[in-house]
């Protein structure tokens, strides 16, 4: 418990801010998406944030954070197709498939193994759909229980495979053992299990040494800030790193509804439309106090079906009014039309 002096000499609590968007954020090695998220809240002063999916601790790279409104359409970034850059250390397998765990068995890596054409056909052999079982060293839960939690145990649990897809895997380098890849999948693709099964496929085994997320989505490390950089900034400064929340929707079409229409979106009505169907747009509506040429702010998101604008995710009167405000004073990075 704090004595009188030293709660007369702690500096006053900051305010929290209502902020609204999303930081793209280069996570940094060793540190989990939970405690960046948390380490970011804090230097930004946001009452209310998220992220779109765990990264490693072990992994570096992109790690979108939202705030505020942006939140609501953090699963549309969970759901996105991810990019990485993966390294595998050939020959050598560990109890996590990564460099974390223990060394179970060597093998040799001949130089056939290492032949380009081989090496190409062993990735060939996993893009596209594939059933992939999930590591026992993962954060998938078993009633109630991660499975890690099991694995330090020393309990092995039966895993379901998943379905997953690879889209393309192209190999960046090879250095002696090591061999660097560049992976687009789907979510839920364990990029770990990709390079054990690599290394069998290739007769050698092989775990993962480094990995990094490069996109997720619509967005990718262009425009990312570190973690030390944030830190070393102004809050005026950080700010400027705060994208709008549509930039998580970016892939999405857009559709603009008038005044009127727009006011009755947000109360959740749907609206008829001549638009093809969509499984997901984004909505706007014109600025309040200005025609639809001049500005216009995020209303939420939609489907359209048989004419019909349909909402799925709506932002709140508050909400949209935060918008506007940080539209009408913060430089944002809105989303391409």
């Amino acid at each position: 418990m704090a004595t009188a002096s030293q709660q007369l000499t702690r500096p006053p609590r900051q305010p929290r801010r209502a902020l609204h968007g999303v930081i793209l954020l280069d996570k940094p090695l060793g540190l989990s998406s939970n405690d960046a998220l948390q380490k970011v809240k804090r230097l930004l002063r946001a009452e209310k944030a998220g992220h779109t999916g765990t990264l490693d601790p072990l992994a570096t790279g992109l790690l979108p954070l939202c705030f505020g409104a942006a939140t609501k359409f953090s699963q549309v970034s969970l759901d996105a197709d991810k990019r990485y850059t993966a390294t595998l250390q050939l020959g050598v397998r560990t109890t996590t498939a990564d460099a974390e765990g223990e060394v179970t068995s060597t093998r040799e890596v001949t130089a056939a193994m290492l032949d380009a054409q081989r090496l190409r056909a062993a990735c060939d052999a996993f893009v596209g759909t594939i059933d992939q079982v999930p590591p026992m060293h993962s954060a998938l839960k078993h009633q109630g229980k991660a499975l890690y939690e099991y694995a330090r145990e020393g309990v092995e649990i039966e895993r379901a495979p998943r379905r997953v897809t690879l889209h393309a895997i192209d190999i960046l380098s090879v250095q002696g053992e090591v061999v660097t890849i560049d992976v687009r999948c789907s979510k839920g693709t364990y990029i770990r299990t990709l390079a054990e099964d690599i290394g069998e496929h290739l007769g050698c085994g092989a775990h993962l040494i480094g990995l990094r997320r490069t996109g997720s989505g619509g967005v990718s490390l262009q425009g990312a800030v570190t973690l030390e950089a944030l830190q070393a900034m102004t809050e005026a400064e950080r700010d400027e790193h705060l994208m709008a929340p549509d930039v998580l929707l970016a892939d999405c079409p857009d559709v603009d509804l008038s005044q009127d229409e727009a006011a009755r979106f947000l109360t959740g009505l749907r609206r008829k439309v001549m638009l093809p169907n969509a499984d997901l747009v984004r909505v706007y509506g014109p600025m309040p106090g200005a025609t639809a040429s001049v500005g216009r702010v995020l209303l939420g998101s939609a489907h359209v079906q048989s004419g019909e604008l349909i909402p799925t995710r709506l932002l709140s009167p508050l909400e949209v009014q935060g918008l506007v405000s940080q539209q009408a004073t913060e430089p944002v990075a809105l989303a391409t039309h």
